[in-house]
C-alpha cells in the first residue's frame, strides 16, 4: 500500500505481542527495539495503549510548582511526627501492661485478666 509515496506497514497480533514480551523482559528498551525492527518509538507505545500494558509504559512523576514541593515536606514531617507518636503510644501500652502484671502477682491473682476483673477494666 503507498500514501503519498510511503510504505505503509501493517505488523500482525503476533508480531506486536512479540516486541511487547520483548520489552516486557528488559533486555531492550523501546528505543533499541524500535531501532532494531524499523519500528517508531510511538508505534510500540500504541501497541501497549492497545492491549492494556501499562506496566511498559514510561511513568514519570513531576512536582510542578513551589507550593507541591512545600506541601510534600509538610506531609512528610507529619509522617514522621505521626511514627514518633505511636511508637510512644506503643510503649506506654507496654509498661502499662507490664504494671498490671506485676501488680497481679503481688496481689497474689494467677493472670492479668482476674485482675482487671476485680479492677472493672477490660481485658
Amino acid at each position: 500500500m503507498y500514501i503519498n509515496d510511503q510504505v505503509v506497514r501493517h505488523f500482525s497480533e503476533s508480531f506486536k505481542l512479540k516486541i511487547l514480551a520483548e520489552l516486557s523482559t528488559g533486555k531492550h528498551s523501546k528505543r533499541q527495539l524500535s531501532r532494531l525492527y524499523g519500528i517508531a518509538s510511538s508505534t510500540i507505545n500504541d501497541w501497549i495503549r492497545k492491549y492494556d500494558r501499562k506496566d511498559l509504559m514510561n511513568t514519570r512523576v513531576m512536582v510542578e510548582s513551589e507550593d507541591e514541593i512545600t506541601r510534600i515536606k509538610a506531609l512528610q514531617k507529619e509522617i514522621e511526627q505521626l511514627k514518633k507518636v505511636i511508637i510512644k503510644k506503643d510503649l506506654e501500652h507496654l509498661v502499662y501492661d507490664s504494671y498490671l502484671e506485676a501488680a497481679a502477682k503481688n496481689m497474689g491473682y494467677d493472670n492479668v485478666n482476674e485482675f482487671k476483673k476485680k479492677l472493672n477494666i477490660k481485658p
